[in-house]
């Protein structure tokens, strides 16, 4: 999600925000009060309607009444208060099927009521073109730093299909164990589409052959 989130308060000037929007190039603009809690959202379309006045002469001529009244001042009156926003810890795979199933561009993120980010299409789409060496390594520290243990780990990733292989030791717990907190903890990991977590293996036992990193053997290199 994009943490920098440039937003507007109830009673900014709904000119004011049409210029952010037009410069900034935003199709919407969070709204949040005084304690950056979110009370609503406006959209391009909100801030269009009823801000071109009509012709008098023209609904004249069609039998209209001339009258104009003043449009909305404030964003308050155009916002729209009913805003759909995910929470902080939500899912991406939530947040991408609320953008296929609502037709949604973008929401907000909050964090107990208060706006913490926004989300948007792009921002998803940026997870599916990360390459397996980017999600490798972000996996591989996360995986060391939960653990404590370094050099240790193989792990690979192919397509977004991550592997993960102790290679030595054991878990200061079960395996059972082990394994589940390692699949929780690769999931978070943007790119990463499936995980699958192999029994440890010591590379003092494994036969005749020696043990050699998974990532090795799928990119073909021989010991």
């Amino acid at each position: 999600m994009t943490r920098e989130v440039v937003t507007v308060g109830p009673h900014t000037a709904v000119r004011y925000a049409a210029e952010v929007m037009a410069a900034r190039g935003f199709a919407a603009l969070p709204v949040v009060d005084a304690d950056d809690r979110l009370v609503g959202i406006v959209a391009e379309a909100d801030l269009l309607r009823s801000r071109i006045p009509e012709d008098p002469r023209l609904h004249l001529r069609r039998g209209g009444d001339p009258g104009v009244e003043p449009p909305p001042a404030l964003v308050h009156e155009v916002m729209t208060r009913d805003v759909r926003a995910v929470d902080v810890t939500a899912d991406v795979a939530d947040v991408a099927r609320l953008f296929v199933d609502q037709g949604l561009r973008s929401v907000p993120v909050t964090d107990g009521g208060r706006l913490v980010g926004i989300v948007s299409r792009r921002d998803l789409l940026s997870l599916l073109v990360r390459s397996d060496d980017d999600v490798r390594r972000e996996l591989l520290r996360l995986v060391e730093g939960y653990t404590g243990e370094l050099d240790v780990w193989d792990v690979a990733v192919r397509d977004g299909a991550a592997t993960i292989r102790r290679l030595r030791g054991g878990p200061q717990g079960s395996e059972e164990v082990e394994r589940r907190a390692l699949t929780a903890l690769a999931l978070t990991v943007g790119g990463v589409a499936d995980v699958r977590v192999l029994p440890p293996q010591d590379a003092g036992t494994a036969g005749d052959e020696p043990v050699r990193p998974l990532s090795d053997r799928a990119a073909g290199v021989r010991p």
